[in-house]
């Protein structure tokens, strides 16, 4: 039992991703198949977790709606991490003018809450997959940037990395075959932070009808379609909304986790122990 309280958040994990990468080969019903005589049915043998509003099957929309989501969520976090990590360090390495242009640029980004960023560039680029993954991907890039540039100064005081530059090894492999190596585990972390952040914004665009297309299943999505029958059908407002806090709850205690576990800092003692 303490085994499983310990490790629930990678079961959950794990059962999300397996459930995205076999989406296709599941023996879900259709996610797009509509039913108007079977409206907001209760679970049954037929329809596992009900239908929604239009008689959807509504575990085929989940599992489809995992998928997706998920695939958002990944794909926005890896534009944060490569555009906000990299210009960062680019901008460390070539100091001067370039730090602070690059650095005022993440610094107009962060003084807007990601979701109304990522409100305002859906609004600039159009709904659509496509765009709802580069609009969320920009709006956490300075949480990856700001990172790499507290692990570049905090590597660059090290002695190790003075000695380097005094046998003249260039900036570059300094970055590269020292500082890189001691960032990554944090920059690791980060990723697991960010990621169920990604979700919930992905969630809410959706909601608002700014994510993907209208007829695209996310959980954003999902619930959208469900909230306005929540007294009627509570069945297909309960299931997105448990699968959306789940994943985002066991994601925020994993990043929790591995930050103890690879973030150096964590594992240092505290002063007077």
């Amino acid at each position: 039992m303490n085994r499983f309280v310990k490790h629930w958040p990678w079961l959950i994990l794990a059962v999300a991703v397996l459930i995205a990468l076999l989406a296709p080969l599941l023996p879900t019903q259709a996610p797009y198949a509509q039913n108007l005589l079977a409206r907001n049915l209760a679970p049954s043998a037929q329809h596992w977790l009900g239908t929604d509003s239009f008689g959807r099957d509504l575990l085929g929309r989940l599992v489809a709606g995992t998928r997706l989501t998920l695939l958002v969520a990944v794909a926005a976090t890896g534009i944060a991490f490569f555009g906000g990590a990299g210009l960062g360090l680019l901008g460390c390495l070539a100091g001067g003018v370039t730090r602070t242009v690059i650095y005022a640029g993440f610094d107009m980004i962060l003084t807007m809450p990601a979701i109304l960023l990522s409100l305002a560039l859906m609004v600039a680029l159009g709904v659509g997959t496509g765009s709802v993954i580069l609009a969320v991907g920009i709006a956490f890039m300075p949480l990856f940037a700001y990172v790499a540039r507290a692990i570049y100064e905090r590597e660059s005081a090290a002695g190790y990395v003075t000695a380097a530059r005094v046998i003249g090894v260039s900036s570059l492999t300094i970055a590269w075959r020292h500082v890189m190596p001691n960032a990554i585990g944090t920059l690791l972390t980060q990723i697991a932070i960010v990621m169920p952040r990604a979700i919930t914004t992905e969630s809410v665009l959706s909601f608002f009808g700014m994510g993907v297309a209208p007829d695209v299943p996310t959980w954003g999505r999902i619930i959208a379609t469900a909230a306005g029958f929540a007294e009627q059908a509570p069945f297909s407002l309960l299931f997105p909304v448990l699968a959306l806090a789940l994943t985002t709850l066991s994601l925020s205690m994993v990043g929790n986790r591995l930050r103890e576990s690879l973030d150096p800092l964590s594992k240092q003692p505290a002063a007077g122990a």
